[in-house]
């Protein structure tokens, strides 16, 4: 792993790399496959990327940084015993090709002492595939340079993250994906003073300077308004407008356990009453979209993910993620899930409200732009909890009159999306997951905005 300044990804430049960290997985994948003896099986999964760090300050640079890694996984299965070994790749094919072979035998020594695993289920048909998508992105220092550019004057504070991120799977019965895809994630803040700030981002697979422009302006916009004197309010029902991001939230706390397979079948989910016959708003459809987001479409024990895999239809439950395990446990067909039964790829259908119309159909409540903070207060009810973060405004006769101080809320997503949902915007938010701990994470969501008759505020 290095950790230089910032390269940039150059035209070409990324294409030839990611062709040649394919031949130099599946180089490894080759050499695995001699190394076997009769009865045992392999599974290696690689995890890897180029990526560009800049952390900007006070509409300065204060860090940059460039990071490249690749980890190796590999699982040697013998009847119903595994284990797994893994190794960071120097790049050197011979001395990877040697770690990786050496680990079968090591490998190979350790399943004595494994016991059989009942829950244990690989894929029988073999669906191979290579996949890259995205790039050329301008080189990082211009793209900083811009964005400094755009946000003179401003306090930006700020991280930008750019490059090419890899995922690959490869196993003994010949199987071979492979996954490339270039992205790039603004995350960035403009600050008042305190806690009085505008947070927004910009990310997706393309650089478009005019659309850097345009996050730009808003967040500048919004900025003098967060700069007028703040309103508190008295915890109350307020009528309310959820911008994507604050959907967004919504959705990633959802993602843990609310349409799991595992959970729904033991009763755990926040969404069971789902699973028993009641509705959300016939308007929401939600589903796992993996042919629209950044996420490989095969997970790590080597399934495909089917393009769609619809989890809430018109109101109604109409599937769940399904890992391997789950599917055995408990009798369900696996559909590409990962092991947490977490969406990488969440979707949500948009509604019929015009971006341009929302301070009207409004009227009067509060304009949401962001949430925080969040977690369950009755899970099984799914409601939750969670914080109004930075530009919350009051909206009087259609009007942003006030910012408003931060405010807590508690309620549950059967009223938010269930009885009180009044519309939901047409234009959608592709939010791509700016995690980076230990490595860039691929997930995305795309969202709309939501109206609500009323949503409950507590402090």
């Amino acid at each position: 792993m290095s950790a230089a300044g910032p390269q940039g990804t150059q035209p070409g430049a990324s294409a030839a790399r990611t062709g040649e960290q394919e031949a130099h997985f599946h180089a490894i994948a080759a050499a695995l496959d001699r190394a076997l003896d009769a009865g045992e099986r392999y599974a290696a999964t690689l995890e890897g990327e180029d990526t560009d760090f800049v952390r900007m300050n006070r509409g300065k640079v204060r860090q940059p940084g460039h990071v490249s890694q690749r980890y190796l996984a590999i699982r040697l299965v013998a009847g119903q015993r595994h284990a797994v070994h893994r190794q960071s790749l120097t790049g050197d094919l011979a001395a990877d090709i040697a770690a990786a072979t050496t680990a079968i035998a090591d490998l190979r020594g350790a399943l004595r002492d494994v016991d059989e695993d009942p829950l244990l289920l690989l894929p029988d048909d073999v669906r191979s595939s290579s996949v890259v998508r995205g790039g050329p992105l301008p080189a990082s220092a211009d793209v900083v340079a811009r964005i400094l550019d755009a946000a003179r004057g401003s306090d930006l504070v700020g991280l930008y993250a750019a490059g090419p991120v890899f995922r690959g799977f490869a196993d003994s019965r010949g199987q071979r994906n492979w996954h490339a895809v270039t992205t790039f994630n603004f995350d960035f803040s403009l600050y008042h003073r305190a806690d009085k700030a505008v947070k927004s981002s910009y990310a997706g697979l393309a650089w478009d300077d005019a659309r850097l422009a345009a996050k730009m302006a808003g967040a500048r916009e919004r900025l003098a308004l967060v700069a007028q004197p703040s309103q508190a309010l008295a915890p109350g029902r307020y009528r309310a407008y959820l911008a994507p991001s604050a959907v967004d939230e919504i959705a990633g706390l959802l993602g843990w356990d609310a349409f799991s397979a595992r959970a729904l079948a033991t009763q755990q989910s926040p969404l069971v009453k789902l699973g028993n016959g009641e509705r959300l708003d016939p308007r929401v459809t939600i589903r796992e979209d993996t042919a629209h987001g950044v996420a490989p479409a095969f997970q790590g024990d080597g399934f495909a993910r089917p393009a769609a895999v619809p989890l809430i239809e018109q109101g109604a439950l109409a599937g769940s993620l399904v890992s391997p395990r789950t599917s055995r446990e408990f009798g369900l067909a696996a559909n590409g899930a990962n092991a947490s039964e977490v969406p990488e790829s969440f979707a949500m259908d948009a509604g019929e409200l015009d971006d341009a119309d929302v301070l009207a159909a409004l009227d009067d409540g509060l304009l949401i732009g962001n949430l925080h903070y969040l977690n369950y207060s009755d899970r099984n009810a799914a409601r939750m909890t969670g914080m109004t973060r930075f530009a919350t405004f009051r909206v009087e006769g259609g009007r942003i009159t006030a910012p408003v101080d931060v405010l807590r809320f508690d309620d549950s997503v059967f009223r938010l999306f269930g009885a009180n949902l009044e519309a939901l915007s047409r234009e959608r938010e592709l939010v791509l997951s700016s995690q980076s701990y230990g490595r860039r994470e691929l997930a995305s969501a795309h969202v709309p905005g939501a109206l609500v008759r009323e949503m409950a505020f507590t402090l």
